[in-house]
């Protein structure tokens, strides 16, 4: 039987976004929705596990770990980033690792970016939770037009901010090694 581990999927959603039911009926698939918080803990919780489902860079997994993981034959991880994976660990002990093409986080990254920046600016989560309390607006925000919205970083997603920054009417300034 082939044991496959989902890890951190916190918000339950990685065997709804997949067809799991592709898979040989034999494989036995169990979803952590909490991080394995140590290596000890993850080495005793992995060590029949012969493929593991990263989400995004949440667990590493350096050679010390990967040594005690004797079934580990396949890594699979989301997003194009494998940072978090010692790569030459997995190789010299036939580990394949793969990932994910990037995905829609050239998007999704700098909206919760702003998301979080309007937040903030127009206190958002409070007045939302006053008025949900019955109450009504208390304070009146920070306007962004006319303020200055620094980047440190003007690659794929630090470019994506940019305009946003200038359609706010924001003065946009950055600092990139992608300038030089």
């Amino acid at each position: 039987m082939l044991r496959i581990a989902i890890l951190d999927d916190y918000q339950d959603v990685a065997l709804s976004l997949a067809d799991w039911t592709s898979l040989d009926p034999d494989c036995d698939i169990v979803r952590f929705g909490e991080n394995l918080s140590t290596e000890d803990k993850a080495a005793e919780e992995l060590a029949e596990f012969d493929v593991l489902c990263l989400m995004r860079e949440r667990m590493p997994l350096p050679a010390t770990l990967i040594a005690r993981l004797p079934r580990l034959k396949l890594v699979v991880v989301t997003g194009a980033r494998v940072r978090n994976i010692d790569l030459e660990a997995a190789v010299a002990q036939g580990v394949t690792v793969c990932h994910t093409f990037a995905g829609e986080s050239v998007h999704a990254t700098p909206e919760i970016a702003w998301g979080l920046i309007l937040s903030l600016a127009r206190s958002i989560p409070e007045e939302d939770a006053r008025i949900r309390q019955g109450g009504w607006q208390n304070s009146v925000g920070t306007i962004l037009g006319g303020k200055t919205l620094g980047l440190v970083g003007l690659g794929k997603l630090g470019a994506r901010m940019a305009p946003i920054g200038k359609a706010f009417g924001m003065d946009v300034i950055a600092w990139s090694q992608n300038l030089r």
